[in-house]
């Protein structure tokens, strides 16, 4: 299966307090012995991937955690683990130790979802970032990728 991906890598301010801890979307984690994430910082970025999904019926899905080695090309690794729904997702992947944000598309999702878009919403993510606000920064990235992208055309 090819994946086209955007090429937005953007160094952000991004607090550095979980750059060890890679969380998932269901709430788990894989080094460190508690989430960076409380309950209701999980709660929100569970109700904003929910929405953006819902809303565009394209498949968010967020990564945070370390990108090791060359980080464009680890996110793009990523990206296929969302399995069938790689072609029609988008990945955010958030490395808060190297202050690196990236924004993976698939073949499918790209068409709604330009370069441009990305580039916008990671812009509005690394303003928040660069205040401390890592949950907010992504609730508000997903937000504008799920205006862009707009509603699946069978509602149209």
């Amino acid at each position: 299966m090819t994946t086209h991906e955007t090429r937005q890598s953007v160094a952000t301010d991004v607090p550095a307090t979980a750059a060890d801890v890679a969380a998932t979307t269901t709430g788990e984690y894989t080094t460190g012995d508690r989430s960076p994430f409380t309950l209701k910082q999980l709660e929100r970025l569970d109700e904003a991937l929910t929405m953006a999904s819902r809303e565009t019926g394209i498949n968010f899905s967020v990564y945070v955690g370390r990108l090791s080695g060359d980080s464009r090309a680890t996110a793009e690794g990523l990206h296929p683990g969302m399995g069938a729904k790689a072609a029609n997702g988008v990945l955010l992947a958030v490395d808060p130790g190297q202050r690196l944000l990236e924004i993976v598309t698939g073949q499918q999702s790209v068409k709604r979802l330009p370069d441009r878009s990305c580039a916008l919403a990671a812009l509005s993510m690394t303003a928040a970032f660069g205040s401390g606000d890592l949950v907010g920064g992504i609730v508000n990235g997903l937000r504008m990728l799920s205006d862009q992208a707009g509603h699946p055309s069978r509602f149209r």
